[in-house]
Formats: structure tokens, C-alpha cells, sequence
């Protein structure tokens, strides 16, 4: 029998929100049906406090174990022609004297290299700020015009990895150090805490280094480019 539980808030999204919070799943894992509205209150109702009722019915399992089933299927490894890499990497090398030479007017230096199938880059120099942004953002960014530049004219998934002055491995020590913090503050307050929005790459440091903690679980609320994690007691 399938899994359903009834829960409310002030709104229906807080309702279903507070629903996927007990039972630690994200909305696709769900059924849902509105049991109680306040659109349809009545006059009389108007001094009742407002309250939307909502239940979440766990779907079949077996869909899910279908799903996974299918994407492991489908992960089957292509190997890349080695040509094809090196003709990649030289267009991303000659986009990247262009584009570094032009950007300031400081020198950057770069280093590139093929390894595992990746396409991997490392910059370093005075002015890197400017190439990182904020939290990343124009790292990111960065990393995915190299990525369509790698992957043109090939049929081939050619990754480029990016990093700048070891930015990657600073971020992610950060945000790790964040979680565990925040996670001490959650299990002796018990009072769940939202982090401001993050990309997927960052949210999902976060729910690794917590996935393990006896104490609180997460995870994440919201629509792209503000979704967010939600650190909660068990």
C-alpha cells in the first residue's frame, strides 16, 4: 500500500512543501491532491485562520527502480577518438589566446591537457577575479562556452572541466565547512535553515556532506537559478 500522509499550510505550496519535509522526498516523487482550499472560503469563514490541506501520496516504487534500471543502461561508456580530442583541444586553446590576451590587461597563464576523456583547464594571474566573478558565475559561464567550443562539429560529449587559481577546491572546502556549521545550528535549535540560492554543482557538495549526519537531512526547494537547500532536523 502506498505511503500518504495529510499536511497544511497557509498556501498550497507551503502545504506541499511541509509535506515533502516530513517525508524527505522531492515533488516528483509525489501524488498530490488539494483536500481543503481557501479560495473557496465563505464569507463566514473570513476571521478562521487560513489553512490549505494537501495530500502527498508516495508513488510506486517500482517506477523509480525502473527509472535507475534505465539510466544505468544508458550509461554505457563511449569511448572519444583521440583525434577528435586533440582537434577540440586545439580550438579551445586558440579561443583561449584570443580571449585572455583581450579580456585585461594583466597576463594570465593557462594550462591544458586531455585526461579521462576531459578536456581540462587551468588559469592563473594577477587580474583571475575578473574570470571567477561572483561565486563563480562567470566561471561557469566561462566553462560552458569552452564546452560548446570543444563540442563543435563533433558528434562526441567532449567535457571541459575549468578551474581558476584553484578556485573549485576552495569553494567546495567553503561550502562544506558552511554545511557542517549550519548543520551543528539545525540539530540543537531543531529549526530547519534555507541557504541562499545555488547552482546544481554547489547545492550538491552540500547534500554530500550531510548525507551521512545522524542528525538532519536536506534538501532542495525552489526553481532554477533560485533553488535552494534546506537543511532540516531528523
Amino acid at each position: 500500500m502506498a505511503t500518504s500522509i495529510i499536511s497544511q499550510g497557509k498556501t498550497t505550496n507551503e502545504a506541499i512543501e511541509n509535506g515533502l519535509k516530513q517525508l524527505n522526498v522531492s515533488k516528483n516523487m509525489v501524488d498530490i491532491k488539494v483536500l481543503e482550499n481557501t479560495e473557496k472560503r465563505s464569507f463566514f469563514d473570513i476571521l478562521a485562520p487560513r489553512v490549505v490541506k494537501v495530500e502527498l501520496t508516495l508513488k510506486e516504487e517500482p517506477n523509480y527502480n525502473k527509472k535507475i534500471d534505465n539510466l544505468n543502461t544508458e550509461k554505457e561508456v563511449k569511448i572519444i577518438d583521440e583525434k577528435e580530442l586533440e582537434e577540440s583541444k586545439s580550438r579551445v586553446k586558440e579561443f583561449l589566446d584570443n580571449f585572455l590576451n583581450n579580456v585585461s590587461d594583466k597576463k594570465f597563464n593557462y594550462d591544458i591537457e586531455i585526461r579521462d576523456q576531459n578536456i581540462e583547464v587551468n588559469i592563473t594571474g594577477e587580474d583571475s577575479g575578473l574570470l571567477i566573478g561572483y561565486r563563480g558565475d562567470v566561471l561557469n559561464s566561462l566553462q560552458t562556452i569552452l564546452s560548446s567550443i570543444a563540442n563543435k562539429n563533433t558528434d562526441s560529449k567532449i567535457r571541459v572541466i575549468l578551474d581558476i587559481e584553484n578556485y573549485r577546491n576552495k569553494r567546495k572546502e567553503t561550502l562544506e565547512n558552511l554545511a557542517m556549521k549550519i548543520a551543528k545550528t539545525v540539530s540543537k535549535s531543531g529549526k530547519s535553515v534555507t541557504l541562499e540560492p545555488m547552482g546544481a554543482y554547489e547545492r550538491k557538495i552540500i547534500h554530500s556532506k550531510l548525507q551521512d549526519n545522524k542528525y538532519v537531512t536536506t534538501h532542495s526547494i525552489g526553481e532554477e537559478p533560485n533553488r535552494k537547500v534546506v537543511i532540516s532536523k531528523k
